[in-house]
């Protein structure tokens, strides 16, 4: 049976990601993200000593954790060689880690570009140690939601037809799922959407491209895209999405994961049937019987 192909061109997304970091990477989205790891690892009372930044394209997480833990033995995976201590090169979705070698491992939109997210989440798992945490986000499935309907109706009046110019990001369901089978204990997946404005849609489509996040489908369409399909999917984008005082909107959705190791001082669900106090007594109310029964 053949393998499936790759949904992303890797290679091409590292180039891109890495004149993106030479030429001045847009950080404004990273940053938020990282003062929001910041405020969730806030939250956890456990001191961790042995941290990695997973593959976030700046170093900002990477800043934030050694703040948080100075104490720790920190690690940074990047695609490329770059300066500063406790880099490794490397795959993310072929981990050069050791079993157990981790308590603590972060990742700030990278993950969703990968194209096993599965295979990574159970190499996270193995790379973790017991009671290890894994606490990330990746880009979600209402994420640019409104370049993408420009650019399909854009491309419908001009060309004919669509061709794909904006990944298909995770929804949060599949995402928490993916945890699970990983074997991640406690399993937690929630999503935050930011907004952020432009005066046109050129300067979302700059600030894209300052990201790196230029399209790297494989299945792309390889001609240049046309001047008059490019003009027509900014028209589009104005008349559809723009605020009364004339600025346009781009939705950034954020799938937040976390997950830890199993370990024996971790809490467990009771078995079904070992409840010893009712719901309607906690909730102070009455519990009605259905019918044609009892209740026990």
């Amino acid at each position: 049976m053949d393998a499936p192909s790759a949904l992303f061109d890797t290679a091409l997304a590292r180039r891109r990601l890495a004149r993106a970091q030479g030429r001045g990477y847009a950080g404004f989205l990273v940053d938020r993200l990282a003062e929001d790891l910041d405020d969730r690892l806030g939250a956890v009372l456990r001191r961790f000593t042995s941290v990695l930044d997973l593959a976030t394209p700046v170093p900002v997480a990477a800043r934030m954790l050694a703040a948080r833990y100075p104490e720790a033995r920190h690690l940074r995976l990047a695609a490329r060689p770059e300066t500063g201590g406790g880099l490794i090169v490397g795959d993310p979705e072929a981990l050069p880690l050791a079993a157990g070698s981790l308590d603590l491992a972060v990742s700030l939109l990278s993950l969703h570009a990968v194209n096993d997210l599965p295979g990574t989440l159970i190499q996270l798992r193995r790379a973790l140690r017991p009671d290890g945490l894994f606490l990330g986000c990746l880009l979600g499935g209402a994420t640019l939601t409104e370049l993408r309907q420009s650019f399909a109706q854009a491309e419908s009046e001009v060309e004919g037809g669509i061709s794909p110019r904006v990944a298909p990001f995770a929804a949060v369901r599949e995402a928490g799922g993916l945890l699970q089978r990983a074997g991640f204990a406690l399993p937690v997946a929630d999503t935050d959407t930011l907004t952020v404005r432009y005066a046109d849609p050129f300067g979302l489509m700059r600030d894209l491209r300052a990201m790196g996040m230029t399209n790297v489908l494989t299945e792309r369409r390889r001609t240049p895209l046309r001047r008059a399909t490019l003009l027509r999917t900014a028209e589009i984008y104005a008349e559809r999405f723009a605020d009364p005082d004339g600025r346009v909107r781009a939705t950034f959705e954020v799938l937040w994961l976390s997950g830890w190791v199993p370990h024996e001082t971790q809490q467990k669900p009771l078995r079904p049937g070992t409840a010893k106090t009712r719901l309607a007594d906690a909730l102070g109310t009455v519990e009605l019987k259905p019918e044609g029964g009892s209740t026990p």
